[in-house]
């Protein structure tokens, strides 16, 4: 049975926004970038505890339900002018999203505004960049007017490395030195922002990246400048990170995956950098010498 729970103040005008996602780590930063421009917006959680730290929020109305049980849902999506689609990363994942972008198409929505990956392609070796290709391509097929937002590396990524930082003064990938335009999720979610909207993002992919390429060693010579002590990266084969990352608990396939991520980056793949941070959002891309700084406390 779903359950629902409204914050609604005087002033909240017709609730025209959808969000999946709205937990983690865009998610969370689109909820507070649409909250302090006074937007509205509904969102599908998966528990009545994040339902109602949601409602807390003025203009927000959240939807308890699941992606796998559209019933609990669908109903919500009517009237919705522009849905956000982003799921955590699973197996299902591309399943759940078309399954998702179906309902939408029943419910009338327009447009869907998916968060994909930088260089998403049905043909690629990497399995994340095809589930995310695949989704693309259904959202074209239903006639929806889209905007896919394709970002690179998260620079956020680099704080589940935070404790080994922090204690030990390494992080290690399998990357070598090649050079990525890594990106903060501040940036991604206020691109979402903007295409959630604003007009004239339809039919637009985006490729969102930071404002320059760097290399894992350039990353830790900053780290050591930010924190002010030594921080090294290490390089280590693709074989040791992927048993680091199942002694860590990742699943196989998601180790797996990961794996092939890096080996996109490795081969130089991902070391373009894109204006469309300044050109969407008229500011500067944070840089990762600012997340650091930011984030410097956790390091």
């Amino acid at each position: 049975m779903n359950f629902v729970l409204y914050k609604k103040q005087n002033s909240m005008k017709q609730t025209r926004i959808f969000l999946t996602g709205a937990t983690g780590a865009v998610g969370s930063q689109l909820v507070q970038q649409l909250t302090s421009l006074n937007i509205g917006f509904k969102a599908l959680v998966r528990t009545p505890a994040q339902a109602e730290q949601l409602s807390k929020l003025p203009n927000a109305e959240a939807i308890v339900g699941d992606l796998a049980d559209l019933v609990t849902f669908e109903y919500a999506l009517h009237g919705i002018e522009k849905a956000f689609l982003l799921t955590n990363s699973s197996e299902q994942a591309e399943s759940l999203q078309i399954g998702f972008a179906e309902a939408a198409h029943r419910a009338g929505v327009p447009h869907i505004v998916k968060l994909s990956q930088f260089a998403a392609h049905e043909s690629s070796p990497v399995r994340f960049l095809r589930y995310h290709a695949r989704v693309e391509n259904r959202i074209r097929e239903l006639g929806f007017r889209y905007t896919f937002l394709r970002p690179n590396l998260y620079m956020q990524g680099l704080l589940a490395f935070k404790e080994q930082i922090k204690y030990s003064g390494q992080f290690f990938a399998a990357v070598g030195n090649a050079r990525v335009s890594l990106v903060d999720v501040r940036d991604i979610a206020a691109i979402a922002v903007a295409a959630l909207t604003e007009p004239g993002h339809e039919d637009q992919i985006y490729d969102i990246t930071g404002p320059e390429a760097l290399s894992h060693y350039e990353l830790a010579e900053i780290l050591s400048n930010v924190l002010d002590k030594p921080v090294s990266f290490i390089d280590v084969s693709p074989a040791e990170m992927e048993q680091a990352l199942l002694g860590a608990g990742f699943p196989e396939w998601q180790a797996g995956g990961l794996i092939e991520d890096y080996a996109h980056y490795a081969r130089g793949e991902a070391a373009a950098v894109s204006d469309a941070v300044a050109r969407i959002t008229r500011k500067n891309p944070v840089s990762f010498a600012q997340f650091a700084q930011d984030h410097r406390f956790l390091l």
